[in-house]
C-alpha cells in the first residue's frame, strides 16, 4: 500500500512538472500600415578624403518640399 502510495505520488509530481513546462503566449497586434510618399527625391554624395575617411552625405526631399539631410564619416 505504501510503494502504491509513493508510486502515485511520483507519477503525480511528474506530469504536474512536465504541465508546468509548457508556456503559450498568445499575442493580439493590430495591423501596421506604413504609408509611403509617392514621390521622393534622393541624393548620395560620397566623398573619400584620402586619408583613411571616407564621408557619406544623403539627403532626402518629399513631395511637400520637406528634406532631412544625414552625414556619416568614416575613418579606418
Amino acid at each position: 500500500m505504501r510503494t502504491t502510495l509513493l508510486a502515485a505520488a511520483a507519477l503525480l509530481s511528474v506530469g504536474a512538472a512536465a504541465q508546468a513546462q509548457t508556456t503559450v503566449i498568445e499575442r493580439d497586434r493590430p495591423a501596421v500600415v506604413v504609408d509611403r510618399p509617392a514621390t521622393e527625391s534622393k541624393s548620395v554624395t560620397v566623398h573619400d578624403h584620402g586619408d583613411g575617411c571616407v564621408t557619406k552625405t544623403v539627403r532626402k526631399e518629399d513631395e511637400m518640399g520637406d528634406s532631412k539631410t544625414v552625414k556619416k564619416e568614416t575613418c579606418d
